[in-house]
């Protein structure tokens, strides 16, 4: 049997051979899912954006979008102001859906300028099309996120005779509903959206044991089979050039039942990340959601599943 840290360094080479690490398997073959499953329902997507202005100076934005099947909301805030602003776009309690902000944030002044107004939702929490959310900060664009094509959004950028540079460093997307997860990430600024699909197949499809399933691009990246035993894990994969760590943890599926239905009814973590060089060290959730001076080693991506 391999030591730990042989087996994840002999993965980052070459996901595409099996090795003597039993507990999970890379893999490259076709996934394939049943048309009649319905995917979780997206509850809550988080990203942080870290904006770099001319004047060298840094800030970290978080824009969050929240849905449920009574509220769908919006709110922004930066590190340095734990408070955010709150927009809530439910059809039916709000009012206005176009309209600009403005807050002071130590010396920084702060704006926001948004348009929900013809924003197209889909089945999860953040707008595909037909919206704009741009931040200035001392006057200077310092995010922009949604549609560029509006020409109130290209008369906003006009305005403004400096653009800062913006990049997403982290996205934490929230399910809830069944073990099959399905969404897109885009890993580099410059590489593509990869649809990305998680299963877990259980005793209701003919398997003696819970099988957990990544599937990129409808290619099947990692299957890790007796998933109550191997309820942890890690993997490294290639991606647009890069090294991407993936680790899951669906501990709480299997032994943190619900009180009241006795039923596993808790939260599993799935975590991507981007990273340089063949570093075998491993790296903890905590960095990952608190991103602040970690931000430099790479892109994360959290998905946060809980299973009803």
């Amino acid at each position: 049997m391999m030591d730990l840290i042989s087996c994840y360094s002999q993965y980052s080479v070459q996901i595409a051979e099996s090795s003597s690490c039993s507990s999970y398997t890379p893999v490259s073959t076709s996934c394939i899912v049943s048309p009649n499953l319905i995917p979780s329902i997206q509850t809550t997507v988080c990203s942080v954006y870290k904006t770099t202005l001319s004047s060298g100076d840094h800030h970290l934005i978080t824009v969050t979008w929240h849905r449920t099947a009574t509220a769908q909301g919006l709110q922004i805030n930066s590190a340095d102001d734990p408070t955010p602003f709150r927009l809530n776009t439910h059809s039916g309690l709000f009012r206005k859906k176009k309209g600009t902000k403005l807050f002071q944030i130590n010396d920084s002044k702060f704006e926001i300028h948004y348009d929900l107004s013809s924003a197209q939702y889909g089945a999860g929490a953040e707008p595909v099309d037909g919206y704009y959310v741009l931040v200035t900060i001392n006057s200077e664009v310092g995010l922009v996120i949604g549609d560029l094509t509006e020409e109130s959004t290209v008369k906003k950028l006009k305005s403004h005779k400096q653009i800062g540079k913006f990049s997403l460093i982290s996205r934490r997307e929230h399910f809830s509903g069944n073990t099959l997860y399905s969404t897109k990430a885009q890993f580099a600024d410059t590489g593509s959206f990869h649809d990305i699909l998680i299963r877990c197949t259980g005793d209701n499809e003919g398997l003696k044991y819970p099988v957990l399933q990544v599937c990129i691009d409808k290619r099947v990246v990692i299957r890790v089979k007796r998933l109550q035993w191997n309820f942890r894990g890690n993997q490294t994969i290639f991606l647009d050039g890069l090294l991407v760590d993936l680790m899951w943890d669906v501990h709480d599926w299997f032994f943190n039942p619900d009180p009241g239905t006795g039923s596993g009814s808790g939260r599993a973590v799935f975590m991507f990340r981007t990273r340089s060089g063949l570093d075998s060290r491993l790296w903890l959730e905590e960095k990952v959601v608190k991103s602040g001076d970690d931000q430099k080693k790479g892109f994360s991506f959290v998905i946060y599943a809980t299973k009803s």
